[in-house]
């Protein structure tokens, strides 16, 4: 958005990250722009990383200065007090829930233990995964040391943000999609498993979300979650009956679509639409983050649609 470019030109992602009253505002911006039905704070699962001792720096994109690579890094890494550590980020969902009051359902979300080990070891972004994949292989008791760290890690932080006033909150496997299914079930089903147990034994709704994920679906379902966010790799009534009817959907239009012109988005919105044929537990969203270069007005005329198509307020929409 564009109120969002103006204030990114004045501050660095870290400062913007940290600032509540910044977060807020940025949080609240497609909230007043667009018809959405829920905000999702502005934050970034890598926050958590530094309260563990982790050197890390937007430039622009994440670098970590001390990556991770073996048993003897990971005993040092500490679990960080949410309070203590990240109170700016329940600070700033205090400020949002406060100013929806109500209107809308606020989420908060943290990444996933497999997604986080991976920036630690391979230091930033990868293609190959390579490193995290060579501790996988290499080094299991390592792996599973720094898998119960991020674990306990992140449990605390989300249930800290509920306390804060999140009531929903979103575990974002970004990564994940790189595993076979038989490396997700060695190495990171009982992990992520265990988040979800603990979430649900506390009644904090939760939506499980990755990428590239279309050979993983049943085990995600099986890690837990009420919702799993579905990317825009295969179809979403496929997708849906692949994890069962006991668990809700979130996805899954392509993120580009929306620099298509109208005619084109709105019938691809309306394939998703249809598949869903008005079963409950769907949440209508894009497969992946939304694009810096998106116009506003396909978001605007796409929510706008989404509403009216679930409403059944539309004729046909074919031609």
């Amino acid at each position: 958005m564009k109120v969002y470019r103006d204030i990114r030109e004045k501050y660095s992602l870290i400062e913007m990250f940290k600032n509540p009253e910044l977060a807020t505002q940025i949080t609240l911006q497609p909230f007043r722009a667009f018809s959405v039905d829920a905000a999702i704070i502005f934050s970034d699962i890598l926050l958590p990383l530094e309260g563990m001792g982790i050197d890390l720096e937007f430039a622009p994109g994440p670098v970590i200065r001390n990556p991770i690579r073996n048993e003897a890094g990971i005993r040092t890494l500490r679990i960080p007090d949410p309070e203590a550590d990240l109170g700016f980020v329940l600070k700033s969902l205090q400020c949002v829930r406060a100013e929806i009051n109500g209107k809308v359902p606020l989420i908060g979300f943290a990444g996933a233990p497999f997604t986080l080990a991976s920036y630690m070891i391979e230091g930033g972004s990868s293609s190959s995964y390579l490193l995290t994949k060579e501790m996988m292989y290499t080094q299991r008791s390592a792996w599973d040391l720094l898998m119960e760290k991020l674990c306990e890690t992140i449990l605390r932080f989300l249930k800290a943000q509920v306390r804060a006033g999140a009531q929903v909150v979103q575990l974002f496997d970004s990564w994940v999609g790189c595993l076979s299914p038989f490396d997700y079930r060695s190495f990171v089903l009982s992990h992520t498993q265990k988040i979800f147990r603990e979430l649900k034994k506390e009644n904090i709704p939760s939506i499980h979300f990755g990428t590239g994920t279309a050979g993983l679906l049943e085990l995600m379902a099986e890690a837990g979650g009420d919702v799993i966010g579905v990317d825009w790799r295969i179809l979403l009534d496929n997708a849906w009956n692949r994890v069962g009817a006991g668990v809700g959907v979130q996805g899954n239009l392509d993120p580009v679509l929306l620099m298509a012109p109208w005619p084109v988005l709105r019938q691809r919105a309306t394939e998703i639409l249809s598949q869903i044929n008005g079963r409950p537990g769907h949440i209508f969203n894009l497969g992946h983050g939304i694009l810096p270069s998106t116009p506003e007005d396909s978001v605007r005329a796409l929510t706008e649609f989404v509403h009216e198509y679930s409403a059944g307020r539309l004729g046909p929409v074919n031609e």
